[in-house]
């Protein structure tokens, strides 16, 4: 069977009906998400027009410098004046505020949509926001990044092949859901929808408790006395389990924040492995302790191999290894 095209269901291979192109794009945030979709739309000649805001005006002359939007706004709000599609990309903690900032020029038609990579937050805060306009608005996770964030790596091609997470509510209208499935899959990305509570169950398991663990290993090694010692002869396995700690420190702290509880939750389904990982130590068993690493290894080869999905390779960049900078 062939692999299908934008024309087509990226999950059945089944004909899409064809995507109308929008008159303007508002991208409220013009960093790599938002300036790599505005990329995207325009490459696919989906969009003839993109406005964009940022709150750094060197960012935002950058953007329009590099092409990525055509008209600099002034606001969130005049970013939104007589858009018909609008997405989102700002810090999690900033999604309320923001969308409160452009709801009284959301028009009759137009589509809402995040970046975020935590749903109930942004669900909650979307509700008490957007009033009339809430069912217009379709929570989105794209799971992709790069290692440098920035406008100045924002790329057309970034969401190809990459999943993208729809998280719609009893509020959101199912023509939207439809409107920005078939949106996302014109971009080549595989979209999967999910509840708010599933998405952010899924994601504390693997993203952000791996995140969390990354940072606290290296403040454990960084609180020793023998850390430049140990540092100085660290190899690429330490390289690559810790890459992930030098993520932003403001994004991460508001995506911990804000999924703290499925966070807290893996953290114990995590304590109670190490634990286990212990007993064997202390016990000193060693069939048991190679038992516990081949059950480990067992399962990452795998999901590795895409026993579960479409797994991380040099061939979709897409699905490359997380990036350090931007939460997934």
């Amino acid at each position: 069977m062939m692999a299908p095209s934008p024309e087509h269901d990226t999950a059945t291979g089944a004909p899409l009906p064809p995507l109308v192109p929008f008159e303007q794009l508002a991208v409220i945030g013009c960093g790599l998400m938002g300036g790599s979709f505005a990329l995207a739309l325009k490459a696919a000649g989906l969009v003839q027009r993109v406005v964009g805001y940022a709150r750094s005006p060197h960012t935002l002359a950058r953007a329009r410098a590099l092409g990525v939007i055509d008209v600099e706004a002034p606001s969130a709000l005049l970013a939104a004046s007589g858009a018909d599609l609008v997405l989102v990309s700002v810090p999690v903690a900033a999604t309320g505020q923001t969308l409160r900032a452009i709801q009284p020029l959301i028009g009759p038609d137009t589509l809402v949509m995040d970046v975020g990579s935590t749903k109930g937050d942004v669900v909650a805060a979307a509700r008490a926001a957007l009033g009339e306009r809430i069912g217009h608005f379709v929570p989105a996770h794209p799971i992709a990044g790069k290692e440098r964030a920035g406008v100045e790596h924002a790329s057309a091609d970034l969401y190809r092949g990459c999943q993208v997470i729809l998280t719609p509510t009893a509020d959101t209208d199912p023509a939207y859901t439809e409107r920005a499935r078939a949106l996302w899959q014109a971009l080549q990305a595989r979209v999967r929808l999910m509840a708010p509570e599933a998405h952010d169950a899924a994601y504390a398991a693997v993203s952000h408790l791996p995140h969390l663990l990354a940072f606290a290993a290296m403040r454990a090694l960084a609180q020793q006395p023998q850390a430049a010692e140990f540092l100085a002869l660290a190899g690429p396995g330490f390289r690559d389990f810790t890459r992930i700690a030098a993520s932003d420190p403001e994004v991460w702290r508001d995506i911990l924040l804000a999924n703290a509880a499925q966070v807290r939750a893996q953290a114990q389904q995590f304590r109670a492995a190490l634990d286990t990982f212990e007993a064997a130590l202390d016990a000193g068993d060693s069939a048991g302790l190679r038992e516990l690493i081949a059950d480990a290894s067992r399962v990452r080869t795998q999901w590795a191999a895409g026993a579960y999905s479409a797994a991380p390779s040099p061939q979709n960049p897409c699905t490359a290894p997380l990036s350090s900078t931007s939460p997934r």
